[in-house]
C-alpha cells in the first residue's frame, strides 16, 4: 500500500508542486489537499492519512495549531506531521516541533529529501532538513542563558551521547547505524532509552534537548 499524504498550504502553486513531486515518487500518494489550517485538521481527521505535510503559516488556523490538534500532547491517536516552510520565523520551528511535528523541511527542498521525510515520518522516525538544523543550532546558541533545562532521570551513557548528537545533526536511523557501526535495532534501543530518560515523545524532542543543553554548537 502506498504512503497516503495530506498536503496543506494556502498557496495553490505550492500545493500543486508538492503534489506533483510526491505523486512522482514510488510508494507515495497524495490523497487530499487543504488551503487553510481548519480544513487541514478536518481532512486529517476524516481521511486519516499516513503523513500530513503542513505549511506553518496558514489562514484561519496556522500550521502550529493544526499540528497540535492532530499530533500534540494529549491527542489519543496522533497523526504524523511534517512541517514545510520558508523558515522566515525561527521561533516557529521550535514551536512546530514542540507541537508534535515529526519533521521539518524548507519549501526549496528537493524531491528526494521530501520523499525521505515522508517515508521517515510514516515509519515513526523524524527528519529535519540539514539546513534547518544549522538554523536551529544558531537559534538555540543565541538564547539567553539561565533558562531551566530538563534533566535526564538517569545518566546518559557515552553511546547514547553519540546517538544524541547524530540525531541533533538530522541523521536518520540508518545513517546513525552506518556512522557508529551498529545495527538498526541497536540504534532504536538507544533512542528508546534516550526518550525514557529525557521524557521526550520522539527523536525530534531528543534533538531539541541536545540544542538546549548546548551539546552541539553552530559549525560543529
Amino acid at each position: 500500500m502506498p504512503i497516503r499524504v495530506l498536503v496543506a498550504d494556502d498557496q495553490t502553486i505550492i500545493r500543486t508542486g508538492l503534489r506533483i513531486m510526491l505523486n512522482a515518487q514510488p510508494g507515495i500518494e497524495v490523497i487530499g489537499e487543504a488551503a487553510d489550517g481548519r480544513e487541514s485538521v478536518r481532512l486529517a481527521r476524516e481521511l486519516r492519512p499516513d503523513v500530513c505535510l503542513f505549511d506553518i503559516r496558514m489562514p484561519v488556523i496556522d500550521g502550529l495549531e493544526a499540528t497540535r490538534l492532530i499530533a500534540g500532547p494529549g491527542v489519543a491517536d496522533p497523526l504524523a506531521v511534517v512541517v514545510i516552510t520558508t523558515f522566515d520565523l525561527d521561533e516557529y520551528v521550535y514551536g512546530a516541533l514542540r507541537a508534535g511535528a515529526r519533521g521539518f523541511l524548507l519549501k526549496d527542498t528537493g524531491p528526494d529529501l521530501l520523499a525521505q521525510a515522508v517515508r521517515s515520518a510514516s515509519d515513526g522516525e523524524a527528519l529535519i532538513a540539514p539546513s534547518v538544523t544549522v538554523r536551529l543550532l544558531k537559534t538555540f546558541a543565541d538564547l539567553p542563558a539561565g533558562r531551566p533545562v530538563a534533566q535526564p532521570v538517569s545518566a546518559v551513557t557515552a553511546r547514547e551521547e553519540q546517538v544524541l548528537l547524530a540525531v541533533a545533526r538530522g541523521l536518520t536511523n540508518t545513517e546513525i547505524a552506518d556512522a557508529l557501526h551498529i545495527s538498526l535495532s541497536t540504534v532504536k534501543t538507544h533512542l528508546a532509552s534516550l526518550m525514557a530518560k529525557l521524557g521526550a515523545r520522539n527523536r525530534v524532542e531528543i534533538a531539541m534537548w541536545a540544542y538546549e543543553t548546548r551539546r552541539i554548537l553552530p559549525g560543529t
